[in-house]
């Protein structure tokens, strides 16, 4: 019986197609392809002091012509649907030249997109020509295997990420450069394509969780490797360059896992329920004691019920919180800050304060 479990953490030398029919089905959680895009680039590109530009002239990028390249990504697309577990999402990268293709064969194939997000590139290499518009960013297409799958979205961890604001779907993200550019000993860019870790970092921490299964079908120098060790996740690489494949285990090898509040996803566990009342009744407040904004700007005083008067209305943590946000609706617990023995404090805070000490 075949099992994903020799495949775990490995990378697999070989074409991606032959090598994805070896996994079982329903195998993976979470799957990040990075295809060859066709760029179809003709000629020599020089940059605008006469130097030759080192684009995408690799052997993997070339196809005799479109029939050719569609068939090979509905190949490996439906291998890749095959091994997605039910509710597991994948991310597919491509630039103009090739995402409107794949998003099309994604559809036929019964995937469904969840976001199409922008990769802008504050630091995209020049039109050197100005010919056309500086080509500065590509699009990732993030699909589910269905419309009905229960696929994982960390959604208040990615707020945390973005200073507290709902992430958008436009990432702005350095293309790598300086020490993050894998180079061999001549000084020369090992891959063309080679991904930032940053990019890598939020699809995996967006859509998977610690242990999971992060496939890539296309695996180049590793990023989605070192991206998901570091974060406490497994990976699988399918990779034919023997070139690549040994700088991606080394690169590997030397990452560390580290285990804090966002690898670990501490931030989607929802919180304790402690009634205001409560907080109370073990002294953690107090009536007539202060609450504020996080701006430190005095909003009211706490009842003996656990309500908050502002000198217009007793409301509730949440219905006075949204009063003063001027919404109809508001987590209070969010909102509002104490002063606890000259430290300001998040309220919410003391409901794992309570947690802890009254609750293990």
């Amino acid at each position: 019986m075949n099992t994903i479990d020799k495949y775990i953490n490995k990378i697999i030398k070989g074409d991606c197609i032959e090598n994805l029919k070896k996994l079982p089905d329903e195998s993976v959680d979470l799957i990040f392809a990075d295809p060859p895009y066709f760029m179809q680039t003709e000629g020599e590109l020089h940059r605008t002091n006469g130097a030759k530009f080192q684009g995408v002239e690799d052997e993997w990028d070339k196809f005799s012509d479109y029939r050719e390249y569609d068939e090979f990504c509905t190949a490996w697309l439906k291998e890749c649907k095959r091994v997605m577990k039910k509710n597991s999402s994948i991310w597919v990268i491509g630039s103009f030249q090739n995402i409107y293709r794949i998003g099309y064969i994604m559809q036929n194939l019964g995937f469904w997109i969840l976001n199409d997000v922008i990769w802008s590139k504050p630091n995209a290499v020049p039109n050197f020509g100005g010919t056309r518009f500086q080509n500065s960013h590509e699009t990732l297409l993030w699909c589910t295997k269905n419309k009905n799958a229960k696929y994982i979205f960390n959604y208040k961890t990615m707020k945390h990420l973005n200073n507290g604001k709902q992430e958008k779907s436009v990432w702005n993200i350095g293309i790598c450069i300086g020490n993050e550019r894998i180079k061999d000993k001549e000084g020369k860019k090992v891959h063309s394509t080679q991904k930032p870790e940053k990019l890598l970092y939020n699809v995996i921490i967006s859509s998977s969780r610690p242990g999971d299964i992060v496939l890539d079908p296309f695996f180049g120098t590793g990023t989605t490797g070192a991206m998901a060790k570091l974060t406490g996740r497994n990976y699988i690489g399918i990779e034919r360059e023997e070139e690549y494949i040994n700088v991606a285990q080394e690169r590997i090898d030397r990452v560390k896992t580290i285990h804090d509040d966002i690898s670990d996803l501490k931030l989607e566990i929802k919180p304790p329920k402690v009634p205001m009342e409560k907080l109370l009744k073990v002294k953690y407040l107090k009536e007539g004691q202060e609450v504020f904004n996080k701006y430190k700007e005095k909003i009211g005083t706490i009842e003996n019920n656990g309500y908050i008067n502002d000198g217009e209305d007793i409301l509730s943590i949440h219905k006075m919180s949204a009063k003063h946000l001027g919404l109809s609706n508001n987590n209070g617990w969010d909102y509002f800050w104490i002063n606890d023995n000259n430290q300001f404090i998040e309220l919410n805070s003391l409901r794992y304060k309570f947690q802890n000490n009254f609750q293990n």
